[in-house]
């Protein structure tokens, strides 16, 4: 039985159903990361052993009963900016490179007690700094689709894992897109819970008001799955959030009949290629003829996202990485004759370009005389942004928009393109970061393919907590057009069969 192509949740139903082990399923991964690993690098540490082991344990509790859940024995791989008891968590960063925490994170914790199995760690933009996991310690990860191309950030070495079919799921963090526009470049589903609703606990922090932890996945009801798990009200995490509706796999219904769902006209104006506007804007047609109430209209602010996002994830960074000095854990310079000499040589041999200009930028902005002229204005604008939301979902069940702009003639960048001019990186983001500065929840879905066979991505995005319209309008999209986006490591008998 050819495992790779399966779901987490046909794979967890095979288990559940004896047609197959949780060793044969650990296997089947490491066997496939064996094939493909050399040219994708989608992760930074593999923990065969343990895997191996915690299947037997885990193979054990679902032969008497204990898990029953839709996960136990399914194997997921980790975003290296959360912490894992016992495994080296890295960040990507040299910094780091020796770093073994001793606990694990809440969302990891609570995969862990559904019976998951971890099996690595994946790569990813050094302290989640990049959008394209080119500015990583350990090497750029490939997009699966197209080797000579980005798989996006800095959740890329997730997102690569999956459409690489190494692992059937993994977990990713999204701070500015992170988790939306590298699945929308490695034709996969990724969703960013709403603030709060997943624990930040364990999760090794960039922009803390920014950051949350959300799942990349095959399909909706994968993510809808994974999501259901994680989530969880965690009294270790101050902006843990109580809610009592996340039973997110309800929502996995064909219907979207009286959705109002908007369009916003600045996100498909100027700077967005065609080829990315065809396909999305055709599957908001097809939504329309599924009953839903499609309308444009004026979002507006879209053009101060960036520049607010920037200057306060920017500042939140430089604030966080303060700590990592070489004094407690990490790495630490070899050659140094007093204590500031040795803080100047460790952050700079430690931290890699993309996060020192980062860093640089953060403590300018919050430096004196600057603090009111940068960060206050950038604060007020993110509450404007926020109300600009508000007054949308006042009307509207959802917004659709892109996922990401192209960068012609493709979608996903070619590797190297991005890391000589960082502002075209940075504006890379533009459809992305408002989500993350209004708290709000956004699942990216595949919709198509632009000349060159690379995916396009369509985000939706939803008012506060309202994860569950997203869910039952990107499942119904998935299941009218019952398309199967594959990259060219599908070599299943259903990749055979994706419609054109």
């Amino acid at each position: 039985m050819d495992l790779k192509g399966l779901t987490a949740v046909e794979l967890g139903k095979k288990i559940q159903a004896k047609e197959v082990t949780v060793k044969e399923a650990v296997e089947a991964c490491f066997a496939q990361i064996d094939k493909v690993e050399k040219e994708v690098n989608s992760f930074v540490s593999l923990q065969k052993e343990a895997a191996l082991k915690r299947a037997e344990e885990v193979q054990k509790l679902i032969d008497d009963g204990t898990l029953t859940g839709p996960l136990a024995g399914v194997p997921v791989a980790i975003k290296d900016n959360m912490c894992t008891e016992g495994v080296t968590t890295t960040c990507s960063s040299k910094i780091l490179s020796n770093f073994v925490p001793t606990f694990s994170a809440e969302a990891v914790l609570n995969l862990e007690k559904a019976g998951a199995v971890v099996i690595g760690k994946t790569n990813m933009d050094e302290f989640a700094m990049g959008s394209t996991t080119e500015t990583s310690y350990y090497g750029e990860t490939k997009n699966p689709w197209n080797l000579e191309h980005v798989p996006g950030g800095s959740s890329g070495g997730s997102c690569a894992a999956v459409a690489a079919l190494e692992v059937p799921y993994a977990l990713g963090s999204d701070t500015g897109g992170s988790i939306r526009q590298p699945s929308s470049y490695c034709g996969i589903v990724g969703i960013k819970p709403t603030y709060g609703t997943v624990s930040r606990y364990g999760l090794i922090a960039y922009g803390s008001s920014l950051d949350q932890i959300g799942p990349v996945a095959r399909d909706v009801t994968d993510c809808a799955t994974v999501l259901e798990t994680i989530a969880s009200h965690d009294v270790k995490d101050s902006t843990s959030v109580e809610r009592q509706d996340t039973d997110f796999t309800s929502a996995l219904v064909n219907d979207v009949k009286g959705m109002k769902i908007g369009i916003p006209k600045d996100y498909f104006g100027e700077g967005l290629d065609e080829e990315v506007k065809k396909p999305i804007l055709e599957a908001a047609e097809v939504l329309k003829n599924a009953g839903a109430e499609i309308e444009e209209f004026d979002l507006g602010l879209v053009k101060y996202a960036i520049p607010a996002y920037y200057v306060i994830a920017s500042a939140e960074a430089s604030s966080n990485l303060s700590r990592f000095d070489g004094v407690k854990y990490g790495y630490r310079t070899k050659d140094y004759e007093e204590l500031h000499q040795m803080y100047k040589k460790t952050r700079s041999e430690g931290f890699g370009p993309e996060v020192k200009r980062r860093i640089m930028l953060g403590s300018f902005v919050l430096s004196s005389g600057y603090y009111d002229a940068y960060y206050l204005k950038a604060l007020r604008t993110k509450a404007l942004i926020k109300k600009a939301f508000d007054s949308a979902f006042a009307k509207y069940d959802m917004i659709l928009a892109p996922a990401a702009p192209t960068t012609a003639p493709t979608t996903a960048p070619k590797l190297g393109a991005s890391l000589s001019d960082p502002i075209k990186m940075y504006l890379g983001d533009i459809y992305t970061i408002s989500v993350n500065l209004a708290g709000l929840p956004g699942i990216s879905i595949p919709v198509g393919r632009d000349a060159k066979g690379l995916p396009v991505g369509m985000q939706l995005i939803g008012d506060c907590f309202q994860e569950k319209k997203l869910f039952q309008a990107a499942y119904t999209y998935e299941c009218l057009t019952e398309k199967k986006w594959v990259s060219m490591y599908d070599k299943t008998e259903a990749a055979g069969k994706e419609e054109a």
